[in-house]
This record gives structure tokens, C-alpha cells and sequence, in this order.
């Protein structure tokens, strides 16, 4: 087994799939509010 040195794990691609998965959930949060607000409108 290696020897573990801190800070030395190469993290980019844990890091683009962390900026994927914000990105994707502000996304679906503001549809999901675009709807809510779109129902308050348009109920009858």
C-alpha cells in the first residue's frame, strides 16, 4: 500500500462532476419555481 501524503490526490474530475452537479440543480430548482409561480398565475 502506498505511503498517504496530504494535498497530493488529483481532485479534478471529482471537482467537475461537483460544478456539474450545481449547475444541474439550479437548473432544476428554477423550474421547479418557474412552475410554482406559473400555476399561481394561471390557476382559475
Amino acid at each position: 500500500m502506498a505511503e498517504y501524503k496530504h494535498g497530493e490526490m488529483d481532485t479534478s474530475v471529482q471537482e467537475k462532476t461537483f460544478a456539474g452537479f450545481i449547475k444541474w440543480s439550479t437548473w432544476v430548482a428554477g423550474a421547479a419555481i418557474f412552475a410554482l409561480i406559473f400555476m399561481a398565475v394561471f390557476n382559475s
